[in-house]
């Protein structure tokens, strides 16, 4: 790649730049300041946490592990699959045992703890995440046809896995939560950012969900950290899971880790603009409809509708079942 000084004009050498040497120095202080504040050791000079680049990466490889003959290579045949998806996964694990490592060493030094054993520790969240992966693909044969049995304009399972930001959304998720639950909840959140990057689609990895899931169309849904969700359950664009209020300590702060999200059980549809907050039940087979704001639980079977028709008292739309 050209540097950006070689395509200068000549009214760039006439006025003598632009002060980048002064820039530098005061961004170079601005930076000792904050390390100063956040009592960052200069021991650490090397990069203390994992790589967003070096995950996409990751996520990428390991998409192609996955679904090798649709989402790996263009020029892959079914003779080599299995060669393929053995040097990628291997690349791939060992790639990730290392931001893991990254991610334990940066944790405990945030707690002032000793290093010893991340090594360790990193190779046996690795190892079990990778004996998931079979697993895994299971789950995700379940959301495509979800997808596709749930779609009237999808032509094919491929179309589904191929075109759908709700797919690509929910393969990220199904590998950002099983390291999540396995003690690597950075490289998970990094993961999940660069699937919402692309898609819209906000899922945090703590989030639990069922076989069966289906995100239509996706772009602004949003489910938080503590969201439960059973099987086959499908969700439109713009739908939010999201907490009704945050408790604090004495002291002020945020508690952090409290279950705050909504419980959705098997088989429920919710539908475009829909808001369901706080730590609520949305019972079996239940229907909520557009742009309906939820802050109570509802019994299985019930179709909630919009604000068009009588509300209940302290309600948010009418409920029938």
């Amino acid at each position: 790649m050209r540097h950006p000084v070689a395509n200068a004009s000549p009214a760039y050498a006439q006025i003598g730049g632009w002060g980048v040497k002064e820039i530098v120095a005061e961004l170079h202080a601005v930076r000792d300041d904050w390390r100063a504040a956040q009592q960052r050791s200069r021991e650490f000079a090397v990069r203390e946490f994992p790589s967003r680049d070096a995950l996409r990466e990751i996520a990428d490889a390991l998409c192609g592990v996955l679904f090798p003959m649709r989402l790996g290579p263009a020029e892959l045949h079914q003779e080599g699959e299995d060669f393929y998806v053995g040097h990628t996964l291997d690349t791939a694990l060992n790639a990730l045992f290392h931001q893991v490592q990254l991610e334990l060493g940066y944790s405990l030094r945030q707690q002032c703890d000793e290093k010893e054993g991340i090594e360790a520790q990193a190779a046996e969240i690795v190892r079990a995440f990778a004996q998931q992966l079979p697993a895994l693909r299971r789950l995700l044969d379940s959301d495509v046809a979800a997808a596709y049995q749930g779609d009237p304009a999808a032509r094919s399972v491929d179309e589904v896995l191929l075109c759908y930001p709700g797919i690509l959304a929910v393969i990220h998720h199904r590998l950002a939560h099983a390291l999540y639950r396995l003690g690597a909840p950075l490289v998970a959140r990094i993961l999940a950012e660069i699937a919402h990057s692309s898609t819209g689609i906000d899922i945090h990895p703590g989030a639990q969900i069922g076989a069966g899931f289906f995100i239509d169309h996706g772009t602004g849904v949003v489910i938080g950290e503590t969201t439960v969700i059973g099987e086959r359950v499908r969700l439109y664009q713009a739908v939010t899971l999201g907490a009704k209020r945050f408790t604090q300590d004495e002291s002020g702060a945020l508690e952090k880790g409290a279950a705050r999200h909504p419980i959705l059980e098997d088989e429920v549809v919710v539908y475009a603009g829909a808001t369901i907050l706080g730590r609520i039940t949305i019972g079996r087979g239940s229907s909520i409809g557009g742009n309906v704001w939820l802050t109570k639980s509802v019994p299985p079977g019930s179709h909630v509708t919009q604000a068009s028709v009588q509300h209940e008292p302290g309600g948010a739309g009418r409920v029938r079942q």
